[in-house]
């Protein structure tokens, strides 16, 4: 019942966000709600509007220019490829101790810090293209460790939403 009232993705994620060893009460009402206050629409909003970007450049850059990382000097796009070197350490420590409440914190954690980023850095600039180039890559990379993260709790990443 709790399924078809709201969705699999949120109930999986509302019950993967809490240790099993704690209490949890589960919020109908934000389950069901479609905005930024609903963690999963949160998560899987950025990953839609991450495909949406990619989409847009299609054409825009160069295929030989993979873009050069140490453009990225902006103080959100260093905070954003911090939060994507923690990934690996996550995956490990979730592996040894079982403690799956990590990768619903850490999606969330990662959807903020892109959109902080998305907010003050413009991704496609016409005037830059190798600036343009770097934040596609990092895009592109973002949107792979939030398809994973969503992959491993069983959960959709759509392209569109």
């Amino acid at each position: 019942d709790l399924i078809d009232e709201v969705g699999c993705d949120a109930t999986r994620f509302f019950f993967l966000m809490h240790s099993a060893d704690t209490h949890m009460t589960f919020d109908m009402d934000l389950a069901k709600e479609r905005s930024e206050k609903n963690p999963v629409y949160y998560v899987q909003y950025a990953h839609a509007r991450i495909a949406s970007i990619l989409r847009k450049a299609e054409g825009t850059t160069k295929s030989e220019t993979a873009g050069n990382i140490e453009l990225l000097k902006h103080p959100k796009e260093r905070a954003l490829v911090f939060e994507l070197l923690k990934f690996p350490d996550l995956i490990e420590e979730v592996s040894k101790n079982y403690a799956v409440h990590y990768l619903p914190q850490y999606a969330i954690g990662l959807a903020d810090k892109f959109h902080s980023f998305y907010n003050d850095c413009k991704v496609i600039d016409e005037t830059n293209p190798e600036l343009t180039a770097a934040r596609l890559e990092l895009m592109k990379a973002v949107q792979i460790v939030l398809a994973e993260v969503l992959r491993l709790m069983g959960i959709s990443a759509p392209d569109k939403m």
